[in-house]
């Protein structure tokens, strides 16, 4: 299977740049595997679209500030302040460090950019000197592993305070104070993702009282949404592309929600490609149950792939040749989507993270 085979010609004046001032104000797509077609709607008639019984499954991660921009800490530049020359505080690049992964209290796997000058030894500062970052190690495509320090208090803190939102590089504007809410579901609970789970950003308080009333169930997982999910294709045949782990947890009472919506024979709804990902993963090892735990997911799904769980998906609109663009197309198949695709494109659909939404069923 080809990557070539997953791409398609989006104007870029359909990349969404900022979301909606109301969240629950975009469009939805309902697109019908079984009968190969898909009307236009609207988010706001989701509650009516479905059935009561059906079980909504939502990934609760959180999205933290995980983008620092700083400077490299050298030892040819000159010093700044001639007057304390001992302390060697040299500042030369620009540089940025996506934080990815947490490793342990200071121990980080993280992107730098530019990485190719970064060696491992070198210091990143940031915030003058408020929080220090040291190359301990070098991985693939520009990953380097660091330790963090910090002049005082916490370094989760001191993230929060000086990093901004990792807006994805389509969004071709700095962050701004808004996206701190605006890039975050409002059911958002676990610290740790450094991408959003953004089929969830449709949803408000009062979209989740109505499907309450009409008796559709809702459960919460967790997966911090990391490299694995947003890491480009790099090779020609999509079968030889390898998804970096992601950290996952299911509670026991989560795990019980969905085994009996599967027992009954009720529709499980995933809320977005991470929810697909982390309950298709869990079934693959257990037969098709979902049992409580933690743990860390590869799970790569593209055309092919037998689902076990899920019966419906609400995503956005992905990228060309991208992981989550295989993922639906294993759901509803490459053709269908893409034509669904081209549908989107001639009536004006936003797309991306603050773009609007299609409901697979």
């Amino acid at each position: 299977m080809l990557l070539q085979d997953f791409d398609y010609p989006l104007p870029s004046e359909l990349i969404a740049q900022r979301p909606l001032p109301e969240r629950d104000a975009s469009r939805m797509m309902v697109l019908d595997r079984a009968a190969g077609r898909f009307t236009d709607s609207a988010f706001r008639e989701l509650p009516q679209v479905l059935s009561p019984g059906d079980l909504l499954v939502f990934n609760n991660t959180k999205v933290f500030p995980a983008r620092l921009l700083g400077r490299r800490r050298g030892t040819t530049a000159q010093p700044i302040g001639k007057r304390n020359p001992a302390a060697r505080e040299y500042l030369t690049a620009e540089v940025e460090l996506l934080l990815t992964r947490q490793e342990s209290d200071d121990v980080w796997q993280g992107l730098v950019h530019p990485g190719r000058k970064v060696r491992t030894g070198e210091v990143l500062v940031f915030g003058g000197g408020e929080l220090e970052a040291e190359v301990v190690g070098r991985g693939e495509y520009g990953v380097r592993r660091v330790r963090l320090r910090t002049r005082q208090g916490s370094i989760e803190a001191a993230i929060d305070r000086l990093g901004h939102v990792p807006l994805p590089p389509y969004i071709r504007r700095p962050d701004e104070p808004p996206d701190r809410e605006a890039y975050q579901t409002v059911y958002a609970k676990v610290r740790g993702a450094v991408a959003a789970p953004t089929a969830g950003f449709h949803f408000t308080e009062r979209i989740l009282e109505e499907l309450a009333r009409r008796g559709i169930e809702t459960c919460e997982i967790t997966l911090h949404v990391g490299l694995g999910t947003f890491q480009p294709v790099r090779t020609a045949h999509v079968e030889d592309h390898r998804m970096e782990a992601e950290r996952y947890e299911i509670s026991e009472s989560a795990a019980a929600t969905i085994n009996r919506a599967l027992e009954d024979g009720r529709r499980v709804i995933a809320v977005g490609t991470t929810s697909v990902r982390t309950l298709e993963s869990v079934a693959r090892e257990h037969r098709g149950r979902i049992v409580a735990g933690r743990g860390d997911t590869n799970l790569f799904i593209f055309p092919g792939f037998q689902f076990q769980v899920v019966r419906a998906l609400l995503t956005n609109f992905h990228l060309p040749k991208s992981t989550l663009l295989m993922l639906v197309s294993a759901f509803a198949g490459r053709e269908l989507i893409l034509r669904a695709y081209q549908h989107a494109i001639s009536e004006r659909y936003r797309f991306y993270s603050y773009g609007d939404c299609m409901l697979i069923f």
